[in-house]
Protein backbone atom coordinates (compact mmCIF):
# COMPACT_ATOMS: atom_id res chain seq x y z
CA UNK A 1 0.00 0.00 0.00
CA UNK A 2 1.40 3.36 -0.99
CA UNK A 3 1.93 6.41 1.22
CA UNK A 4 -0.80 8.49 -0.51
CA UNK A 5 -3.30 5.66 0.06
CA UNK A 6 -2.44 5.50 3.75
CA UNK A 7 -2.66 9.29 3.99
CA UNK A 8 -6.09 9.35 2.31
CA UNK A 9 -7.30 6.59 4.62
CA UNK A 10 -6.13 8.47 7.69
CA UNK A 11 -7.81 11.66 6.49
CA UNK A 12 -11.12 9.91 5.77
CA UNK A 13 -11.19 7.91 9.01
CA UNK A 14 -10.30 11.00 11.06
CA UNK A 15 -13.05 12.93 9.30
CA UNK A 16 -15.57 10.18 10.10
CA UNK A 17 -14.58 10.19 13.79
CA UNK A 18 -14.70 14.00 14.02
CA UNK A 19 -18.08 14.21 12.29
CA UNK A 20 -19.45 11.53 14.61
CA UNK A 21 -18.22 13.58 17.57
CA UNK A 22 -19.91 16.70 16.20
CA UNK A 23 -23.13 14.76 15.79
CA UNK A 24 -23.16 12.98 19.19
CA UNK A 25 -21.14 15.47 21.28
CA UNK A 26 -19.04 14.82 24.33
CA UNK A 27 -15.81 15.88 25.95
CA UNK A 28 -12.19 15.48 24.84
CA UNK A 29 -12.15 11.86 25.98
CA UNK A 30 -15.08 11.10 23.71
CA UNK A 31 -13.44 12.67 20.66
CA UNK A 32 -10.35 10.56 21.28
CA UNK A 33 -12.53 7.44 21.65
CA UNK A 34 -14.36 8.21 18.40
CA UNK A 35 -11.13 8.83 16.50
CA UNK A 36 -9.56 5.59 17.68
CA UNK A 37 -12.71 3.60 16.93
CA UNK A 38 -12.95 5.16 13.48
CA UNK A 39 -9.29 4.41 12.68
CA UNK A 40 -9.57 0.79 13.81
CA UNK A 41 -12.85 0.20 12.00
CA UNK A 42 -11.63 1.86 8.80
CA UNK A 43 -8.43 -0.16 8.55
CA UNK A 44 -10.19 -3.36 9.55
CA UNK A 45 -12.68 -2.73 6.76
CA UNK A 46 -9.77 -2.12 4.40
CA UNK A 47 -8.22 -5.45 5.40
CA UNK A 48 -11.54 -7.24 4.85
CA UNK A 49 -11.85 -5.65 1.41
CA UNK A 50 -8.34 -6.81 0.55
CA UNK A 51 -8.91 -10.31 1.93
CA UNK A 52 -12.10 -10.90 -0.05
CA UNK A 53 -10.65 -9.10 -3.09
CA UNK A 54 -13.66 -6.82 -3.51
CA UNK A 55 -13.24 -4.68 -6.59
CA UNK A 56 -16.45 -2.64 -6.81
CA UNK A 57 -15.43 0.06 -4.35
CA UNK A 58 -11.75 0.71 -5.01
CA UNK A 59 -10.21 4.16 -5.19
CA UNK A 60 -6.58 3.44 -6.02
CA UNK A 61 -5.72 0.74 -3.49
CA UNK A 62 -8.31 1.84 -0.94
CA UNK A 63 -11.62 0.00 -0.52
CA UNK A 64 -13.69 3.09 0.25
CA UNK A 65 -17.15 1.57 0.84
CA UNK A 66 -16.05 -1.40 2.94
CA UNK A 67 -13.62 0.71 4.97
CA UNK A 68 -16.27 3.38 5.58
CA UNK A 69 -18.74 0.70 6.62
CA UNK A 70 -16.18 -0.71 9.06
CA UNK A 71 -15.62 2.72 10.53
CA UNK A 72 -19.35 3.39 10.93
CA UNK A 73 -19.98 0.01 12.54
CA UNK A 74 -17.14 0.49 15.03
CA UNK A 75 -18.35 4.01 15.85
CA UNK A 76 -21.95 2.88 16.39
CA UNK A 77 -21.03 -0.11 18.55
CA UNK A 78 -18.45 1.91 20.51
CA UNK A 79 -20.97 4.67 21.15
CA UNK A 80 -23.59 2.16 22.24
CA UNK A 81 -21.16 0.44 24.62
CA UNK A 82 -20.04 3.78 26.06
CA UNK A 83 -23.61 4.53 27.20
CA UNK A 84 -23.46 1.82 29.88
CA UNK A 85 -23.50 3.31 33.37
CA UNK A 86 -22.42 1.55 36.54
CA UNK A 87 -24.75 1.84 39.53
CA UNK A 88 -23.27 1.91 43.03
CA UNK A 89 -25.32 0.12 45.68
CA UNK A 90 -24.93 1.81 49.05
Amino acid sequence: MSIPTIFLGLILSTLYGALFHLWRGGNAGRVLLYLILSWIGFWLGQLIGNYFNLSFDILGQLHIVIATLGSMIFLAVGYWLSLVQVENKA
